[in-house]
């Protein structure tokens, strides 16, 4: 798709050898987490910056999970998530373009992040990309450039469109895949918590925390997610509570093996609890169909096939042909590479 000189997006240059490095490393796919990563040095290569952070999202309540960064001071990360979620300026699920700039849309300090806390590092400008399409948001980046580095170029921003659509389908693809590995068998245990202070300290956890964690996080990943999304999903509900954000205060995170997490956050007394539990049947099945890009009609023939129905019962349900159910079925199958239909509903609910 890219060649090798120089293009035009809305009348601004963009590097086509840049875009194909990254369209290609795209397409290769893989491990979430290396593809963040060879994706963040492409970019810095192109681009140059000094600091990042690259989230994943839950493609429906767009808040964030699994972060990779690197930023000025890693002790003081719980305030800075805190922050950027009470930021209205540029926040990702407000975007109405792929790429904000923030030295471009005026005075640095209308943004309360950056008054708060990246002034203090020396931040001269972010570039902010959300990746979204069709079926939800899948994550956003920010980089930062400080110190006597220029800010951030139209042409610049141009890139970032350029390549904000491969990256976001690269990111739904990544989380697709996590559907092919049949999570392992577990009975459901009740929920285990987290207590945060409104300022994001940990204050304690419920008993069951510890090993709750041992069990679900694979070893090579170690504990580092939960806090992350524990303070994702906290922050989100003070920006709900200060009318910045509107979205509900919880994340679907993939552990390993096929096996999601459920972390939501709600306040008790002056504190935030934050729950975590294995996702549930009918959330996972929202994800799949979110991930493998599902039409409306085949989701909601995956939900009557979850439910028991058969071939006829889904079609009355669905005031169809029986006909037109096993078309769907059929386009599902190819979707999702699976086969048969126990294959299918145990991928798809983790049954």
């Amino acid at each position: 798709m890219w060649g090798s000189t120089v293009s035009t997006l809305k009348g601004m240059p963009v590097p086509m050898a840049a875009a194909g490095r990254v369209e290609r490393r795209c397409a290769v796919g893989g491990d979430l987490t290396e593809l963040r990563r060879d994706l963040v040095e492409e970019l810095r290569r192109s681009l140059g910056f000094d600091y990042f952070a690259f989230l994943l999202t839950d493609p429906q309540s767009e808040v964030g999970s699994a972060p990779i960064a690197e930023v000025p001071s890693v002790p003081d990360l719980p305030r800075l998530i805190r922050l950027k979620y009470l930021t209205p300026v540029n926040r990702w699920t407000a975007l109405t373009t792929p790429v904000a700039l923030l030295r471009s849309g005026g005075d640095l300090a209308r943004s309360l992040v950056w008054r708060e806390w990246m002034a203090a590092y020396g931040i001269a400008d972010v570039a902010s990309v959300v990746f979204r399409d069709r079926y939800g948001c899948w994550g956003f980046l920010d980089l930062w450039r400080s110190g006597e580095r220029p800010e951030f170029t139209a042409a610049d921003a141009a890139l970032l469109t350029a390549v904000a659509g491969l990256i976001t389908t690269a990111l739904r693809s990544g989380q697709a895949e996590t559907f092919r590995a049949r999570p392992p068998s577990a009975e459901r245990s009740a929920p285990v918590v987290l207590m945060l202070s409104p300022q994001l300290d940990l204050l304690g956890q419920t008993p069951q925390t510890p090993d709750f964690l041992r069990t679900l996080v694979p070893p090579p990943l170690g504990r580092a997610p939960i806090p992350a999304g524990a303070y994702n999903v906290a922050a989100q509900l003070l920006a709900v509570e200060a009318g910045v954000d509107t979205h509900p205060a919880y994340a679907r995170v993939h552990l390993a093996a096929g096996e999601w997490l459920t972390l939501r956050a709600d306040r008790l007394g002056e504190n935030i609890a934050v729950t975590m539990e294995r996702t549930g049947p009918a959330e996972r099945l929202d994800l799949f169909g979110l991930a493998f890009g599902l039409s409306t009609r085949e989701a909601e023939l995956l939900r009557q096939l979850a439910a028991g129905a058969d071939t006829r019962e889904a079609a009355r349900a669905l005031f169809v042909s029986e006909h037109t159910v096993q078309d769907h079925l059929k386009s599902i199958f190819a979707k999702t590479g699976l086969r048969t239909r126990p294959s299918l509903l145990s991928h798809a609910v983790g049954s």
